[in-house]
């Protein structure tokens, strides 16, 4: 009689952790090849004659282009191809980070978003660093405290996470870099320059996470374990800091994959609001001049560095609770 087989509970545990990983990746890759799609398919099925609008956006007018300069265009970027063709050209140039070239400058696309993506990936990483900072300080200070104050800060939390971004930069532009001078009121100076709009997102996100983060912690706090780590003659602060935090962080880095998708996008709009360099400012360009290849490489750009943060979140899950690993 054979042995039976080994279930997925009696595998050793590198090799779950493997298998946990390996679906991971392939579900991002199953997401990002799903975006792509979806991204192609709009970009094929937009009104007009791609050919046209590019000699139009080169031209600056609109022209009534020859038979002879639309056949050219066509030949040269693979227009006249059949549907399926150019998809297949387009997923496969995608490893490679080949997004096609911009209908305006005739530049590649992935040159353009190079040049102004790592901008806006220092102000989205540090607005999510800054917001969990906030979030930390204020929920250990004052959660599962009673009185006023306690009281007081989960409101103004609650009043953060609804506050529009792009709101609450206008007030700090006004007040710290217009009426006091503290902060340069536009550009890209540094540090300096990265205070206002990293708070303008980072002071939401720090609500919103602090709200979920808070609800745990309160939660935590009546365990069995924190009152065994008291009557060993533990402070109250490192019982928060050491055991409760640990526990209670959970559901607030689940939220953090979500949490870069939102920055990001709100990153164009602050970017517009401080008048710095970022992705934003070349996506609304790019919106503006109709330049198609430039949105949709921005636009995949963006999901696959949402799809990135969102898998380095997952595989996180054990470093910051050791009980999943054993899984």
């Amino acid at each position: 009689m054979s042995e039976p087989a080994i279930t997925a509970r009696q595998a050793p545990p590198w090799r779950r952790r493997t298998a946990a990983v390996l679906r991971r990746l392939l579900g991002a890759v199953a997401v990002f090849w799903a975006v792509a799609t979806f991204t192609f398919c709009v970009q094929s099925l937009l009104p007009g004659d791609r050919a046209e609008m590019m000699l139009n956006v080169a031209s600056g007018t609109l022209v009534q282009a020859s038979k002879a300069e639309l056949a050219a265009v066509n030949a040269r970027y693979g227009f006249d191809q059949p549907l399926s063709v150019q998809y297949l050209r387009y997923i496969e140039a995608l490893p490679r980070g080949d997004f096609g070239v911009s209908y305006q400058t005739h530049r590649p696309v992935r040159d353009m978003i190079a040049e102004q993506i790592r901008p806006t990936i220092l102000l989205t990483a540090s607005a999510l660093v800054l917001a969990w900072v906030i979030a930390i300080v204020v929920t250990v200070t004052t959660a599962g405290r009673p009185g006023r104050l306690s009281r007081f800060i989960g409101g103004v939390q609650v009043a953060t996470a609804v506050a529009p971004p792009y709101w609450i930069g206008t007030i700090l532009l006004v007040v710290f870099a217009v009426r006091l001078r503290l902060f340069p009121v536009e550009g890209d100076n540094g540090l300096p320059g990265l205070v206002l709009p990293a708070a303008a997102l980072a002071i939401p996100l720090s609500g919103f996470l602090g709200q979920v983060i808070r609800e745990e912690f309160s939660r935590v706090l009546e365990q069995p374990f924190v009152t065994t780590a008291r009557m060993r003659g533990m402070g109250d602060t490192g019982v928060r800091l050491r055991h409760v935090l640990r526990h209670a962080a959970l559901p607030g880095v689940t939220l953090s994959g979500w949490a870069v998708g939102a920055l990001f996008s709100g990153a164009a709009v602050i970017e517009t609001v401080f008048a710095r360099p970022g992705i934003g400012g070349l996506l609304v360009a790019a919106t503006s001049s109709r330049d198609i290849p430039l949105v949709t490489g921005i636009i995949v750009a963006s999901a696959g560095i949402y799809i990135l943060a969102n898998l380095l979140v997952d595989l996180a899950y054990p470093i910051i609770d050791p009980r999943l690993r054993a899984r």
